[in-house]
C-alpha cells in the first residue's frame, strides 16, 4: 500500500517536540506509536524505527515515531525512561489529531522504552495494545546472575577457553577474580533487592502495569541478548512477575538467533512480520 511521510512539531510542556508521521493512504482503526529507548533518537539503531515505520504504513498501520524532551531534534532536559509520561502522553494527542479516524493506539518500544511503555499504558485508555522487544529490568543482581549463567557458563564450555587456559594466553587470576566479582555481586545485590532496594523500584511498577493493562501484548524477544536473558530470568524468579504475566494477554515471539536491536536485516523482518500479524489478530 502506498503512504506518505511528514515531519511535524508539537508540544510537551515548554518544550517543542519533533516526529515523523508514516501514513498510508488507507489507514486503519489501529495506529502505533514507536517509543524510542536508550541513546537513540526517532530513526534507531541500524534505522530499525525508519524502516518498522514505513513496513507498517506499507501494511495499512499509521505510524508515529518521535524524540522525547531531550533526545534527538527535541528540545527540553535530558531525562530518563522513567519520566516518558508526559511526553508519551502528548505524542499520542498528535498521532490522534493528526489521523482522527484512530480508535486505538498501540505503544511499539524496544529495551527501556519497553519498560516506560509498561509503567504508562494502563493509565491511558487509548492505548489499547502493546510491542515489548527485549524489555529493561535491570538491576546489579540481574546483570551479575545472568553474566554468570550464561557469560561464564558457556566461556567453560567453550574449547577454545580451555585452550587458550593451558597454552598460558588466559589470565588465570583475572579470569577467576571476574567469576568471584560477579558471584559475590550477585550474593550482595540479591540482600539489597530482598531488603527493597530502590534499584528494584521501577521493574515493580513495570509488574504493576502488566498487571493492570487489559488489551494484548506482543513480546519480542532475542536469543543472544543478555537484557532478554534478564527478563526471562525476572519471569522465572519473581513470583509478582509471573503473577502479572500469567494473567496478561500475552503472545511471546523469540528470535533466537538475534541480538538486542535486532542488527540484520532478516532479523527486522521477523520483528515487522511478527508485529504485523499480532495486529492483525485482534
Amino acid at each position: 500500500m502506498n503512504y506518505s511521510e511528514s515531519a511535524l512539531t508539537f508540544n510537551c510542556a515548554d518544550a517543542l517536540l519533533v516526529g515523523v508521521l508514516a501514513r498510508p493512504e488507507q489507514s486503519v482503526r489501529r495506529g502505533v506509536i514507536v517509543l524510542v529507548g536508550g541513546p537513540q533518537y526517532r530513526v534507531g539503531s541500524h534505522r530499525q524505527f525508519l524502516q518498522l515505520a514505513r513496513d507498517l504504513a506499507a501494511e495499512g498501520v499509521p505510524v508515529l515515531r518521535f524524540d522525547y524532551r531531550g533526545m534527538g531534534d527535541s528540545a527540553g532536559d535530558v531525562r530518563t525512561f522513567e519520566a516518558l509520561d508526559e511526553d508519551l502522553r502528548c505524542a499520542i494527542d498528535m498521532f490522534c489529531k493528526q489521523v482522527p479516524e484512530l480508535k486505538e493506539v498501540v505503544i511499539w518500544g524496544l529495551c527501556d522504552a519497553a519498560s516506560a511503555a509498561l509503567m504508562y499504558a494502563h493509565r491511558d485508555p487509548r492505548v489499547a495494545g502493546l510491542v515489548v522487544a527485549n524489555p529493561w529490568v535491570r538491576t546489579e543482581a540481574g546483570l551479575a546472575a545472568t553474566y554468570v549463567k550464561h557469560y561464564y557458563a558457556q566461556r567453560l564450555a567453550d574449547g577454545k577457553f580451555w585452550r587458550k587456559l593451558l597454552t598460558g594466553r588466559v589470565d588465570v587470576v583475572q579470569a577467576l577474580g571476574e567469576l568471584c566479582n560477579q558471584l559475590w555481586g550477585a550474593k550482595g545485590s540479591k540482600s539489597n533487592a530482598e531488603q527493597g532496594d530502590a534499584t528494584l523500584h521501577f521493574v515493580q511498577r513495570m509488574a504493576l502495569g502488566v498487571a493492570r493493562f487489559r488489551g494484548p501484548l506482543l513480546c519480542i524477544l532475542s536469543g543472544k541478548d543478555f537484557t532478554a536473558q534478564e527478563f526471562r530470568s525476572v519471569l522465572k524468579q519473581s513470583p509478582v512477575w509471573n503473577a502479572a504475566w500469567s494473567q496478561a494477554d500475552v503472545t511471546l515471539y523469540e528470535i533466537h538467533d538475534a541480538n538486542h536491536t535486532f542488527a540484520s536485516r532478516a532479523w527486522r523482518d521477523l520483528v515487522v512480520r511478527s508485529t504485523v500479524e499480532w495486529l492483525r489478530s485482534w
